[in-house]
């Protein structure tokens, strides 16, 4: 993958990230629902970061060489 296209997909990651963010009230999750949507955000960041950085080579390595 290009820089552009992982520069894209991580800014896409961010404000799904975001929005989520949005629906999770302030405070500890109080029932099964807040936990997923706090899932979803640290989820969501972590692929942000993946695609941003790549620390590990996992995305631009060329599969089958």
């Amino acid at each position: 993958m290009k820089r552009r296209q992982r520069l894209i997909v991580g800014v896409i990651w961010i404000v799904v990230a975001a929005l989520m963010a949005l629906t999770v009230g302030v405070g500890v999750p109080s029932s099964v629902g807040d936990v997923a949507r706090l899932f979803v955000v640290v989820l969501a960041l972590f692929l942000a970061a993946l695609y941003l950085f790549d620390p590990w080579n996992v995305i631009s390595r060329k599969p089958f060489e």
